[in-house]
C-alpha cells in the first residue's frame, strides 16, 4: 500500500486549500482512512477520517472549517481545508489502517500573511 499525499502550499489567514491523497495497491475500501498533522513542537494529531464503517469524524479543531471526502473510484480521500487559521499550519499527513498503520509522506501547509 503507498499514499501520495499532495496539495499542500503557501496560504494567508482565511484562504483555502484542498489536499488529496491517492492509494495504490489492495486497500479493500477507503474506509479507516484519514488526514493527520503534525506542527513544529508537536505531536501528531487527527484532524479528520473515515471510520471503520464509513463515517467521518473531525477533530474539534477544525469543524465546520474543514471537509473529508472521498472519490472510490479514484481511491483517493479529499481534505477540503476552509477559513484556515495560523494555527492550521502543519505537515499534513494521510493515513490509511489496515493489518497496519500505512502513512503517506506528509505535504506541508503554512497559513502566513
Amino acid at each position: 500500500v503507498q499514499l501520495q499525499a499532495s496539495g499542500g502550499g503557501l496560504v494567508q489567514p482565511g484562504g483555502s486549500l484542498r489536499l488529496s491523497c491517492a492509494a495504490s495497491g489492495t486497500i479493500f475500501s477507503l474506509n479507516n482512512m484519514g488526514w493527520y498533522r503534525q506542527a513544529p513542537g508537536k505531536q501528531r494529531e487527527l484532524v479528520a477520517v473515515f471510520t471503520s464503517v464509513g463515517s467521518t469524524s473531525y477533530a474539534d479543531s477544525v469543524k465546520g472549517r474543514f471537509t473529508i471526502s472521498r472519490d472510490n473510484a479514484k481511491n483517493t480521500v479529499y481534505l477540503e481545508m476552509n477559513n484556515l487559521k495560523l494555527e492550521d499550519t502543519a505537515v499534513y499527513y494521510c493515513k490509511k489502517r489496515m493489518n497496519m498503520d500505512y502513512w503517506g509522506k506528509g505535504t506541508l501547509v503554512t497559513v502566513s500573511s
